[in-house]
């Protein structure tokens, strides 16, 4: 079968340039005897296909009348047919379905809101980004005005409780007041549960946090992200146009850089649904949001755990100190965004910055300190009993040392460690003699020690062998005359 252009140039070549069939075949790359069927024909007629019969033609009217009473699929269709006696595949019952099924396009009613009745509220991700010493997943927070479509945007690391409420409580200062109501989807952090024609259950912390700051909660549906659609054009606005070919390398660097955006671009913008900025709208639009409560309310999130034996207490991987007296003992941890609180029977005793890297002991300088006197009054005492057990005079003399020297433990191990070098006997006797002397101190001890190991034996008598050994002795005269002028002065 040939189309029509394919005819008119058959009829060309052979009727009005005079070509034979075979020139003619050979012109248009065509058999032969296409051409001579074709060249005859005084008018182009197109071919009609014959339909073939199909096993599923006595069941299409049943497949019709099933998809008018119910959305079936096309399974489900198979296996009822295949019931009703259907010996076909199911390649050919899903591709009529897919033919005759009605298309069904959802349609969505346009929402208007007044100004300060409604603002919509969700999360964003977008890759991770270096924090520390480790990278972490870097999320956003966005809250848009649904009447002016202010936008607010907050960067972080993390989309727990303390997190999700201190992002609301920042927009609400940057909005200078509060919306009647939230739109939100149903994340944990607001709605705790969601079934189809039942109330949603709300997350009781995020109740109590409408509560403070007077808002109403209004979930959407499940699976209608479209009902706020404001915020999720937003958050991909947010990632076209601010986070596209942007390369941080840390994280403090994004909310500076995103402030000065939404001040420079995204709510200065002539927007498309309302063709005027965002900040000229919110002009009308900040007068009627509710003030906000001056009374500030605790975000922190609060988990009780056991310090360990190292008086540490851990959280995201970070380890954070307490002091060491409440090691072992259960505190409560209060995390802020920018903060860790722990807590025990109310009293607050430790405060640390937050880290957001990973794997970090962090201790106060402070905390070990008493389990280090601690230690260190127990040496000192080993010490004393040591230098006591020395000597029955040894009690004396550490009185006489702790009178006279700054630093009485430092002369107390030197003369312990001289008792290992010189004996106990000697040290006794030395210590003796240094009360004695009124000589306190390891260098006295330890010149009394050394002199005496230095003693040799009382000489013999001379004995002299010979006779005129004695006779031959000679002793000078003494010099008087050094008394001379002493007798004078008398």
């Amino acid at each position: 079968m040939i189309d029509y252009e394919t005819y008119c140039k058959i009829k060309d070549c052979h009727e009005r340039q005079q070509l034979t069939i075979a020139q003619t075949a050979r012109a248009l790359g065509l058999h032969a005897q296409t051409v001579a069927t074709w060249a005859h024909q005084a008018q182009y007629r197109a071919r009609h296909a014959v339909p073939r019969s199909s096993r599923l033609d006595p069941f299409k009217t049943r497949v019709v009348r099933l998809l008018e009473t119910h959305p079936y699929s096309a399974q489900q269709i198979f296996q009822r047919l295949r019931a009703e006696g259907f010996e076909g595949g199911f390649t050919i019952v899903k591709d009529y379905v897919r033919k005759v099924r009605p298309v069904h396009r959802e349609a969505f009613l346009k929402l208007s809101f007044a100004p300060g009745e409604c603002a919509q509220v969700d999360w964003g991700e977008y890759g991770s980004i270096g924090v520390g010493s480790t990278r972490r997943r870097l999320s956003f927070f966005v809250m848009v005005l649904c009447h002016s479509r202010l936008m607010y945007v907050e960067f972080t690391v993390s989309q727990t409780m303390e997190h999700f409420l201190a992002a609301h409580e920042h927009a609400f200062a940057a909005f200078q007041g509060c919306p009647a109501r939230l739109m939100i989807d149903n994340l944990k952090s607001a709605v705790i549960s969601r079934v189809v024609g039942e109330a949603p259950v709300f997350n009781p912390r995020y109740l109590d946090f409408a509560r403070h700051w007077g808002f109403d909660i209004s979930p959407c549906n499940v699976a209608r992200g479209n009902e706020k659609g404001r915020v999720e054009n937003g958050v991909g606005y947010v990632k076209k146009n601010f986070l596209n070919g942007l390369d941080f390398l840390d994280f403090s660097a994004v909310n500076p850089a995103a402030e000065v955006w939404l001040a420079s671009i995204a709510n200065v913008r002539i927007h498309g649904e309302t063709h005027q900025r965002p900040v000229d709208l919110f002009r009308e639009e900040q007068p009627r949001l509710r003030p906000l409560n001056p009374m500030p309310y605790d975000i922190g999130r609060i988990a009780s755990q056991r310090a360990s034996k190292q008086f540490r207490v851990a959280l995201d991987t970070n380890h954070y100190s307490v002091p060491a007296e409440y090691a072992s003992q259960r505190v409560t941890v209060k995390a802020y965004p920018e903060r860790v609180c722990i807590y025990h029977q109310d009293k607050l005793i430790a405060r640390h910055v937050r880290s957001y890297d990973r794997r970090l002991d962090i201790e106060d300088p402070d905390h070990p300190k008493a389990l280090l006197a601690q230690r260190r009054n127990a040496r000192e005492q080993r010490l004393l009993m040591q230098f006591l057990s020395l000597s029955r005079h040894a009690q004396v003399y550490v009185e006489g040392i702790e009178q006279r020297r700054v630093n009485p433990r430092h002369h107390l191990r030197k003369i312990v460690a001289l008792s290992e070098i010189y004996g106990v006997d000697a040290l006794d006797r030395a210590i003796q003699d240094g009360i004695a002397f009124a000589a306190y101190s390891c260098e006295y001890i330890a010149n009394i020690l050394e002199m005496r190991a230095r003693e040799t034996p009382e000489p013999g008598a001379l004995h002299l062998t010979r006779r005129q050994d004695l006779l031959d002795i000679e002793i000078a005269a003494p010099d008087l005359s050094l008394y001379e002028g002493h007798g004078n002065d008398d």
